[in-house]
């Protein structure tokens, strides 16, 4: 147990580390820093990001510039439809000894890695979707009944192109609540791609200089879970999802209209940790409206699930959770 001296400290360091790791991440992920913040509050808040985009904006570099900066091991999955459950979790081979013994060795996959990406994770099948499933929620994967505890941190960055949706398997509704948040990456303005353009196609870049290792990592992403919220700011979420819910009586008209299923308790979860952190990353000790008005789109925008009226009207789920918000801060 820390002192309160040694808290202090912790508190006060943590809007310096998380700032110079974003200006480090910056330097090579352009044009997007709202991303990047986004996904760090994801990291730290211990969990996982769906990155939405088409090719070329840099989804992998982000990713890759994370693990850089954090000196996390990383690895990426590339997905396709012949992808196989072993070829991410690893598989039992058998192995020969010097002395001609024979044994099964477990020979580890991808997924054991600290950050790991999975790219264009809707173009695999559902069964090897779903062997993240287990890794994302308890931080193990379990191989012929034996199971294997994974390195914290671990944290999955997956990614989806929603331009060319051929062949593609989208992820059910049970895999997308895993996330904590769902970013969109759309494209750089003029002066975003400008500068793009100018920064890698000179002389080659350096890779990202370490600025946080592992164990600072856990211990502000353990300080993260000690940060208070009111019981007002519980509410608040609370009666957000409930909002969400086309069959609650405080839910606004759009959602009655629109939305099938509304958010998870998940939704609130994510909610609030990623409050935590931007309230952290601010120098304030407690969650504040403005940190719960931040997150409400990338928290909510995947958890709500539209009606046949609401895929007509190309309704958007950000506008749907915004409108929930509003609802609930009216009591």
């Amino acid at each position: 147990m820390k002192t309160p001296d040694a808290l202090a400290r912790d508190v006060a360091e943590f809007p310096k580390a998380f700032s110079a790791l974003r200006d480090e991440i910056g330097r090579v992920f352009l044009g997007a820093p709202a991303t990047s913040e986004a996904l760090l509050c994801a990291l730290f808040a211990g969990g996982h990001v769906l990155l939405e985009g088409a090719p070329g904006l840099g989804k992998t570099t982000l990713v890759q510039g994370v693990a850089d900066a954090l000196e996390l091991s990383f690895r990426r999955i590339q997905f396709t439809p012949d992808l196989m459950p072993a070829d991410i979790t690893g598989t039992r081979v058998l192995d020969e000894d010097e002395r001609g013994a024979r044994r099964f060795v477990f020979h580890r996959g991808p997924v054991f890695a600290n950050v790991l990406l999975a790219d264009e994770i809707n173009r695999a099948t559902p069964r090897t979707q779903s062997a993240l499933l287990e890794a994302m929620q308890e931080g193990q994967v379990t191989v012929f009944g034996e199971r294997f505890e994974l390195e914290r941190p671990f944290f999955v960055a997956a990614t989806q192109n929603p331009i060319e949706m051929e062949g593609t398997y989208p992820l059910p509704e049970a895999q997308l609540d895993r996330f904590l948040f769902k970013l969109d990456l759309g494209a750089p303005d003029l002066a975003a791609l400008t500068t793009i353009l100018s920064a890698t196609t000179g002389e080659e870049r350096a890779k990202p200089k370490a600025k946080l290792d592992r164990a600072r990592l856990l211990a502000m992403q353990s300080l993260v879970r000690q940060v208070p919220a009111s019981r007002a700011c519980i509410e608040l979420v609370a009666r957000t999802l409930l909002a969400t819910d086309p069959a609650s009586p405080t839910a606004p008209d759009l959602v009655r209209r629109y939305v099938r299923y509304g958010a998870s308790p998940r939704g609130g979860q994510a909610l609030l940790l990623g409050a935590k952190v931007r309230a952290l990353a601010a120098g304030e000790l407690h969650v504040r409206d403005e940190d719960l008005t931040a997150w409400i789109a990338p928290a909510l925008r995947h958890r709500l699930v539209l009606n046949y009226e609401g895929e007509a009207a190309r309704a958007r789920t950000d506008e749907l959770a915004l409108a929930a918000f509003e609802r609930a801060r009216k009591g």
